[in-house]
Order: structure tokens, then C-alpha cells, then sequence
């Protein structure tokens, strides 16, 4: 293909006219998805399950109908979660037929089911801990009581996952840090060109192919063949796009005629098109020359503009931001510092070539927590510690992503190549299988396997393996720095009969939490197993990672023009990948240049929601778990929220209500809180107005002492303001589901 008709046909394709129409019409969806909102549905103990995906969200305070009246139950306030284990307290509302309303407080436990990918979860299996009304005489608190502990173990609650994060801040979580992890740099480049980082995990290892002559690059995911007879190295950029070079980490230059022995081992066409993410649009992409190669065999990050850089101020902070190119780098005009993030970590520099130390989040400079959240830098507000950003995506890594197994249907075979070959974990006396793409760990005389989030034990390396019930402790102190230390983020819940409840965090897929922010990867590097086949470990560098509030971390290029989408991912030449287990292959077909351009629109609006990669990766939603999975609660019980919008119900209220911990009941108006007392709802300040002196300061040592205990008004604003962002947030999510928060592609100006 001739590079002047690719530039007109790209130009063709991808015109300003084209994207402006496209934007408006994404624009329009936004604000009829906005103005439409939803109908709060009623929980009915009789109605049918329905799919949580298809229900709307932020739908509190939400009524349960009795056969002795109305319940209506207002968001709860997470006090703890354990696991899978969620403890709360909600304030709640009821409502005797023909009697006026009684409100109290109860205290559950329940078992936390999630759906990551749909941004879903439920709370089931609730066990009532403790009830109180205040202000009720004994005999009709006993009644209440009654009442809610016969009809709350029928309920199950859905909730979305952006409420509930939001309200764990206040909650206590066990947090699974990391402490050990490496913060060494690693090389970073720089090009003031457009480039695109080719990695190889250390010196090139060629295998013949299929086609004779021809042979592979078998440890990198990009396709690398070599011409044995003509001594060429060909990289396969996208349909009908090569490039050419004699030497690997030589100069890489477009081909135009490829031999037909080459393009016969390109990654099949459909494929690659499953490697486009839903929302991912190419509309709008600016053409331009095809990027540089630059190709490392060592840990290496490349920054690329294009062009000399160019820099834009930051509303409301003394820093700029490097504008022309997909690299999160800015500056401190203070110090005049650059900055760039890279998998989650900071680093610093006087100069963009270098060199380049790690900075921890709390030595970060005060200005960037100005950073607006409506700013094209707003994305990087995860790493930005005290940010409500990264706060929020901490407690994300708190909820896991949960199923019940199957214990008679689980089934595991484990691959090894040769015979089993074990090394010793650093630091204990467990081993773990090299040659295997399935992490195997021997604890004495038992072997414990994990596939796909799912633990299984056998008393040989080869099996037959069986689900597993529980797992020694020791496993959970493999340290950072061992290739298996994700497993530990696997956990067994519980157990009955017929299932095992499975779960795991974040940390199972490379994300961790450090220093109080999120990061990708430990940053150790492991070569990869060379045998028959090749094993590659898991990679913290080289891929461009970033953040995504829906769906994790996603991967791309530094820069990249055109249709050369690089494909990554789809070797079929190795075993297991590069950016975590099972089938979590990272974003492998990369996000393109113009990365930023949907953070003009904000930084709810500039994520957007990529549904099909965060399915893709739901370890549980895999072929073979689904042949492994129980069903759930969300998928079995009878019992839970119907999505029939009924008129009359809980609709007309708002979500308001808290309870505080000792047991009291409180409104926020707009004029202020309210405390529910034995005569109604009762403005507090309104109270002390009417009261002598001696009464308002005896009143205020009494509120002083209630204060001590329950975090006073000071709680109550923090439980209200998390309970507004996360409804912000849910309804957020909503929108871009439908399409409201699309996101253009495009070079920034």
C-alpha cells in the first residue's frame, strides 16, 4: 500500500466534518439520557429476579411490601467489610397500614455479591444483628422488631457498585496493601516524534514457524518474523500494514510489498477486530506520518509528542501539561520539575530526557491536588493522594469480584512443559512451579493450584486436582517480589456442601495499593519460562498503562497515527500473558493517540464505560468457570428487586434519612439536620433557639458526649456527601452506558 493513498483514504475516513457530526449527535444522547432519568422501583418479596445489568441505578430509599405494611430501607451506611462479609446499618422507615410511620435503625450482616463489569452489586444472606427505634415504647419496639427479623433474611438488595464505594470511605475495610513493591524506574525515552514502543521480554527468541523459512519472535506479544534466507525482520502493524527492518533494534521503515509467507501468519482478521472495544472510536483520529519503532528488550517507557512539546496551563494551579502527546506528563513551574505517571507511579526529572527518579504520592506538590476533576489532567487524579478520586479507587480495590463454585462440576487439568520443575519462594519453604502457565504452590505434601480466581488441591504436582476448601495461611505471605504473589489476592469465603464461595481483589490482576494510591504491576521483572513453549511473566512496564474508573487499567502505545493499531495479545505461540492470569490480557489492542480528548468533556464524562473489555476481564465470567459456577443469589433467589416501576412508591421520598451509631435517626434539609424525636422530625438548632441559656449549653455537653461517640454532625456530612458522589457517580456510569459520555480520538492541540 502506496503511504500517499493511505494518508488520503485515512483522511477520508476519519474527517473533522465526520467527527463534529458525531460529537453532536453523542452530546444530544447525553442530555436526553440526563433529563430522562428512571423510575424508582419497588422491592416486592414475592416479585422475580431480574437482571441487575437492565436495572436502574441510585434507586434509594427502596420499599419492601409486607403483608402488615411498607418498609421502606434507605441506603445503607457500610460500618465494616471483611471479604465478602458487609456489615451495616440502614435507617429504615416503617409504615403499619392506616398508622402513621415509626422510624429505627438495624445492624446486618450480610454476604456481598458483585459484578465488577456491571458495575452491580447485592447484598444477600442478610442476618439481623440489632434493631433499635428510639423513642417507642417497649411493647411496639418488640413488634417492630418482630418484624424486620422475619421479613429482612428474605431480602436481598441490590446496590450499585459507585454508591457503595463512595460510602466505604467511613467504613472499616481490610485493606490489602503492598509495601514491598519496587520503585525503581524503569528506562524511559524520549522522542519528539510520534513512536510506538515495541517490547521484548530480553533478547529476541526465534522458532521456526508453519511457513518454512520463516521464522518467529516467540517472546513478545506483537508479531515479529524474520525472513531466514532474506535476513529481514517484518511487524505486523494492522490489515494490509508491515514494517521492515534488517536489523530488530535497527530503523524500522513502512513496507509496501510484503511476501505472501509473511501475511499468511498476520493475527487473524476477526481476531483482531475482537481486540476493539466497545466505545473505542477511531472517528476523529488525525492522520499523519507512520510513528517510529522503538524496540527494548529491557523494562522501558517512552514518552512521545508530537513535535516539540507543547505546554497548557491547568486552571487554577501554578502547572502545565505536556499537550501533544498521550503521556501524562506535567510540569511544576515552581520548581520547573516534570512529572509523568506511569502504571500508577510517579516520577520526576529536570529534563524530559532524564534522568528520572520515583517521587512517593505524599512528597507529590501541593498544586496537584488542585487539579480540577473537569480538567484534562482530571485523570490522573488517582495517584493524586486526599483526591476523592483516589480515595475512591482504594475503596475499589477493597470490594471483590465474588462466585460460588461448584464442588462436584470444578474441574482442572495443569499444563506443564516437561516434566514439573519447582524453585523455591524467597523467604519460605514453598515452592512454586516454573514451567506452568497455572500458578502451582507446594505447602509440604499438597499442591494448591489457582485458576482463573478459583483455588484447587491436589497431593501431586500433575493431579487429579479438586476445588479446594480452604488454603494453609503460609500461601499469603509469598512475598512482592515472587511471580506468584498475585494469588494472594485470591480468597475462600465459605463453604457448603455443594460450593465453595470464591473471590478476589483487584491484586489478583495487578492492581495494588501503595502508599495510599493505586498502582499497576509490583515492578520486579521476571523473564519468562523458555522451553517448548514460553511462559511470560507479568509485565508493570512497557505497555502505556492507565487508569479507568469502570475498568481498570488499560493499555496502549505511546503514540500512534493512522490505522496502525499494533495488535498485542493474540500470540497464539506462547502460553498464559503478559498483563495477568487466565484470559486477562490487558487492553490489547491499545487506545490510540487522543487519548485526553474525551477529558474536555470532564472526568466522568472522559472515561466513559468500556462494558465489553471490564466483561472480558470478570475472571468468572470465563468458558471455563462458567462450566464451574454455581448459581448465586443474584441469579436463583426469587426474592429479589423487581424493575416494575410501581406509582406510589418510594419515588416521592428522598434519599435522606441516616442513622448515626448510637441508634438515632437523622434528615439533612436544606436548611439543615434533623433529628427524628417521639413528635415528629426536629430541627436541632431550632430546638436550642427556644431554650434558656443554662438549657442550650446543657443541651450542647449532652450533644458534646452523644459526639464523642457517634462522630456528631461532622459524620453525618461526610456519610451525606459520600451518599451524593456516589450517586453522581452511579448516574454517571448510567450515562455512559447509553452512550452519553463517548469518548473522540484525536491529537490534542
Amino acid at each position: 500500500m502506496k503511504r500517499s493513498a493511505f494518508v488520503a483514504g485515512f483522511a477520508a475516513r476519519f474527517g473533522v466534518k465526520q467527527t463534529t457530526k458525531l460529537l453532536s449527535i453523542t452530546l444530544a444522547m447525553a442530555l436526553i439520557t440526563c433529563v430522562a432519568g428512571f423510575p424508582r422501583p419497588v422491592i416486592s418479596a414475592e416479585s422475580e429476579i431480574t437482571d441487575l445489568a437492565v436495572l436502574p441505578q441510585s434507586q434509594w430509599p427502596r420499599e419492601i411490601v409486607t403483608t402488615k405494611g411498607v418498609i421502606v430501607v434507605y441506603q445503607p451506611q457500610p460500618e465494616e467489610l471483611d471479604g465478602n462479609i458487609f456489615r451495616a446499618r440502614a435507617a429504615i422507615g416503617v409504615e403499619p397500614h392506616g398508622k402513621a410511620p415509626v422510624f429505627g435503625v438495624v445492624w446486618f450482616e450480610a454476604r456481598l455479591e458483585t459484578d465488577r463489569a456491571k458495575r452491580t452489586a447485592l447484598v444477600t444472606e442478610l442476618t439481623v444483628k440489632e434493631v433499635r427505634f428510639p423513642n417507642q415504647d417497649e411493647n411496639k419496639v418488640r413488634t417492630l422488631s418482630s418484624l424486620l427479623e422475619s421479613e429482612i433474611p428474605k431480602w436481598n438488595l441490590p446496590i450499585a457498585m459507585d454508591e457503595l464505594i463512595a460510602t466505604l470511605e467511613s467504613a472499616e475495610t481490610r485493606a490489602e496493601t503492598s509495601q514491598e513493591l519496587n520503585t525503581e524506574p524503569p528506562v524511559i525515552l524520549f522522542y519528539s516524534e510520534p513512536a510506538v514502543l515495541i517490547t521484548i521480554d530480553g533478547e529476541p527468541r526465534l522458532v521456526d514457524s508453519e511457513k518454512k523459512n520463516i521464522q518467529r519472535v516467540m517472546n513478545t506479544p506483537f508479531t515479529i518474523l524474520f525472513d531466514t534466507k532474506k535476513k529481514d525482520y517484518y511487524l505486523y502493524a494492522d490489515k494490509d500494514s508491515w514494517y521492515k527492518a534488517s536489523d530488530i533494534k535497527g530503523d524500522w521503515q513502512p513496507v509496501d510489498k510484503v511476501p505472501g509467507k509473511i501475511t499468511k501468519l498476520a493475527p487473524e482478521e476477526e481476531a483482531a477486530d475482537d481486540q476493539k472495544d466497545a466505545g473505542d472510536d477511531d472517528d476523529g483520529i488525525e492522520t499523519g506520518p507512520p510513528p517510529k519503532i522503538v524496540v527494548a528488550t529491557e523494562p522501558t517507557e517512552l514518552i512521545s509528542t508530537n513535535g516539540k512539546p507543547e505546554y497548557t496551563p491547568i486552571k487554577d494551579t501554578s502547572l502545565l501539561y505536556v499537550s501533544n502527546t498521550d503521556s501524562d506528563v506535567l510540569m511544576d513551574t515552581k520548581t520547573q520539575e516534570y512529572y509523568v505517571l506511569l502504571s500508577g507511579r510517579w516520577f520526576a526529572s529536570k529534563s524530559l530526557e532524564g534522568p528520572w527518579r520515583y517521587v512517593t504520592v505524599q512528597d507529590l506538590p501541593e498544586e496537584f491536588k488542585k487539579i480540577p476533576e473537569d480538567s484534562e489532567m482530571g485523570t490522573v487524579l488517582y495517584a493524586v493522594p486526599g483526591t476523592d478520586v483516589a480515595r475512591e479507587s482504594v475503596m475499589d480495590t477493597q470490594i471483590p469480584q465474588t462466585a460460588a463454585i461448584d464442588r462436584k462440576k470444578a474441574s482442572l487439568t495443569v499444563e506443564y512443559d516437561g516434566k514439573p520443575k519447582f524453585e523455591k519462594i524467597k523467604g519460605t519453604q514453598m515452592r512454586w512451579a516454573v514451567n506452568t502457565a497455572t500458578p502451582v504452590i507446594r505447602v509440604k505434601n499438597n499442591f494448591y493450584a489457582v485458576d482463573e480466581a478459583v483455588w484447587f488441591v491436589s497431593n501431586t504436582a500433575e493431579g487429579p486436582w479438586a476445588v479446594a476448601t480452604s488454603v494453609p495461611d503460609e500461601i499469603y505471605t509469598i512475598p512482592p517480589d515472587s511471580p506468584v504473589y498475585n494469588v494472594t489476592f485470591v480468597r475462600i469465603y465459605g463453604v457448603t456442601d455443594e460450593v465453595v464461595y470464591v473471590g478476589y481483589a483487584p491484586g489478583y490482576t495487578n492492581t495494588y495499593v501503595y502508599n495510599t494510591t493505586i498502582v499497576y504491576g509490583t515492578g520486579y521483572y521476571w523473564p519468562g519460562w523458555y522451553g517448548y513453549y514460553y511462559y511470560p511473566r507479568y509485565w508493570t512496564w512497557g505497555y502505556h498503562v492507565r487508569w479507568h474508573p469502570y475498568t481498570g487499567w488499560r493499555f496502549g502505545y505511546s503514540y500512534s497515527y493512522g490505522p496502525f493499531a499494533f495488535h498485542i495479545g493474540h500470540g497464539r505461540w506462547y502460553r498464559g500473558g503478559w498483563w495477568g492470569p487466565g484470559r486477562y490480557r490487558g487492553y490489547r489492542r491499545g487506545y490510540r493517540h487522543g487519548y485526553r480528548r474525551g477529558g474536555r468533556a470532564g472526568y466522568r464524562a472522559g472515561y466513559g464505560a468500556r462494558r465489553r473489555s471490564a466483561a472480558r476481564q470478570n475472571m468468572y465470567k470465563s468458558n471455563r468457570n462458567q462450566a464451574r459456577a454455581a448459581p448465586t443469589s443474584s441469579a436463583a433467589r426469587s426474592n429479589a428487586m423487581s424493575n416494575r416501576a410501581q406509582a406510589g412508591g418510594a419515588g416521592r421520598r428522598s434519599n435522606n434519612v441516616y442513622a448515626d451509631k448510637n441508634g438515632n435517626i437523622h434528615r439533612k434539609m436544606d436548611q439543615g439536620w434533623q433529628q427524628r424525636s417521639g413528635d415528629g422530625w426536629q430541627s436541632t438548632q431550632g430546638r436550642d433557639s427556644r431554650r434558656s441559656p443554662q438549657q442550650a449549653q446543657q443541651r450542647q455537653q449532652q450533644g458534646q458526649s452523644r459526639s464523642s461517640r457517634s462522630g456528631g454532625t461532622s459524620d453525618l456530612n461526610r456519610s451525606a456527601n459520600a451518599r451524593q458522589r456516589g450517586q453522581q457517580r452511579s448516574n454517571s456510569y448510567q450515562r455512559s452506558r447509553g452512550g452519553g459520555a463517548r469518548r473522540g480520538g484525536g491529537r490534542r492541540r
